[in-house]
């Protein structure tokens, strides 16, 4: 199955989408040496995110998560491509009326001690984006601060307070409370729990669960913790230098990985019972995005690798089992592949 028909059966009603990412891709010049090359940080995209749904995006630090991140917000410049949020072109959007394009998708980053200005109380950080939008009456922001707090579990008297009062999980609290005040549609979180204690992190991710059911909104959770995107994702996206190397049903992707990449990846999964002799790793290191290989990008790391994923072009996307949710960029999964 080609990657237009693919692209056709799972996004079939691509009007209830919050988010619709079309052959997105971000390269930057850089110089290596005294050659100029381009780094090809996105490389062909395309994502959606249905309301109410949370779609976990995994991969290796330097495979281009974060980059998507800040392309979703409008923070880096897109080489091609489009992402539409809410039915409405970002780029153009952005442009016309950048306080729309903030009301439609908020950011939770990785670092809550770095998110919040430590010269503002949570009253001034809580209250800068609601007077931006125009929300000016001071009841009215009143309220819709001691609202926000409710429901990401702090009290009302923490408006008074400043950020070095609170701990880790309270800032990400506080940082989360800041993204939700203006109601946004989509919800992008860059690692939310990787700077936070693995006492905090369950209260984190349930928070966020809670918030999604509750609000409505959508989630894009980033994240390198598979355990983390198993518990909160809809679909799970597997991401490989710039590309999107498989993307499934959570309970799909877990039983059934397709694509090597993912199948190293859950099983590398730390198993506190197993000796650690006996649990897998992927080997070898990630090729350079300004020197990707020819053919599958993973094919140095492959063990299952054979001459026809070492040239030509990128593989397709193919289902197995006619499973159109589940699919993944592979040549293993070729009908009529021929070793």
């Amino acid at each position: 199955m080609t990657d237009q028909n693919l692209q056709m059966n799972t996004n079939k009603d691509n009007k209830s989408d919050v988010l619709s990412i079309k052959d997105l891709r971000v390269h930057y010049a850089v110089r290596d040496g005294f050659h100029k090359k381009s780094l090809k940080a996105v490389n062909g995209i395309d994502l959606h995110i249905g309301a109410g749904e949370c779609l976990g995006l995994v991969g290796e630090s330097g495979c281009g998560k974060s980059t998507l991140a800040a392309a979703i917000m409008g923070l880096v410049p897109l080489t091609s491509g489009s992402i539409q949020i809410d039915g409405q072109d970002s780029q153009k959007l952005s442009v016309q009326d950048p306080l729309a394009q903030a009301r439609n998708v908020q950011m939770v980053f990785q670092d809550p001690f770095a998110s919040l200005n430590p010269r503002r109380s949570v009253r001034e950080t809580l209250s800068a984006p609601l007077r931006l939008h125009g929300i000016k009456d001071r009841h009215e922001v009143e309220k819709r601060i001691t609202d926000i707090l409710d429901k990401v579990g702090m009290k009302a008297d923490a408006a008074d307070r400043w950020p070095h009062e609170f701990s880790g999980g309270q800032r990400q609290r506080l940082c989360i409370a800041r993204a939700l005040i203006v109601k946004p549609k989509l919800l992008v979180c860059d690692e939310p729990v990787s700077a936070l204690d693995v006492s905090i992190r369950a209260q984190i991710i349930n928070l966020l669960l809670d918030l999604k059911d509750e609000l409505g909104i959508s989630l894009l959770m980033i994240s390198h913790d598979l355990g983390v995107v198993e518990h909160m994702s809809d679909r799970i996206a597997v991401m490989y230098l710039g590309r999107i190397v498989e993307e499934g049903i959570w309970s799909d992707l877990f039983t059934n990985p397709l694509h090597p990449y993912t199948q190293a990846l859950i099983a590398s999964i730390p198993d506190p019972l197993a000796p650690s002799d006996k649990q897998s790793r992927i080997t070898g290191e990630a090729p350079s995005p300004l020197n990707p290989p020819l053919g599958c990008a993973f094919n140095p790391r492959c063990q299952y690798a054979f001459d026809a994923c070492r040239t030509g072009d990128i593989p397709p996307f193919f289902t197995q089992n006619g499973v159109e949710t589940h699919h993944a960029r592979c040549l293993l999964l070729d009908p009529n592949h021929k070793q």
